[in-house]
């Protein structure tokens, strides 16, 4: 477990390089993505699903990314995208187009599909972090004063 985290650390500073983050905070990058690699593995040793494990990692990922971006005055990106980075099911897709070109139609489409709700647990877990940092900022409508003649 820890050789994991430690190469799922030294993993997302490597994106965190190529996205161009500021070298004052790409260590602390490294440590979400070690942060949403230990979630996402711990969670199904405690009876939770694979694709739910993957929102929570998700969402505690981006609020912790929110938080620090706010602290740091980064973008939130700085932090959320190279650390979501362990948490692709990259694999997994592989392994669902392997299944498709040897002729194993049903394994393929299980793979898929898993695939598809694990990409949409990580999309749903920085979704709801984002709405819940974006409460009481306002909509598109409600930035400017509307006039009327």
């Amino acid at each position: 477990m820890i050789i994991e985290l430690v190469f799922c650390f030294f993993a997302t500073v490597a994106f965190g390089i190529i996205f161009n983050v500021p070298k004052r905070v790409l260590w602390m990058g490294g440590a979400i993505g070690a942060l949403a690699w230990y979630i996402y593995s711990l969670l199904p040793t405690l009876g939770m699903s694979d694709i739910f494990a993957t929102a929570v990692a998700s969402f505690i990922c981006a609020t912790v990314a929110h938080l620090l971006a706010r602290k740091f005055r980064v973008p939130v990106t700085t932090f959320s995208i190279p650390a979501i980075i362990p948490l692709v099911p990259g694999s997994r897709a592989y392994f669902t187009m392997l299944a498709f070109v040897d002729g194993d139609y049903l394994n393929g489409l299980q793979l898929g599909i898993e695939t598809m709700l694990r990409a949409g647990g990580i999309a749903a877990g920085l979704v709801f972090a984002l709405s819940i940092f974006s409460i009481g900022k306002g909509g598109i409508g409600q930035r400017y004063e509307i006039r009327r003649p």
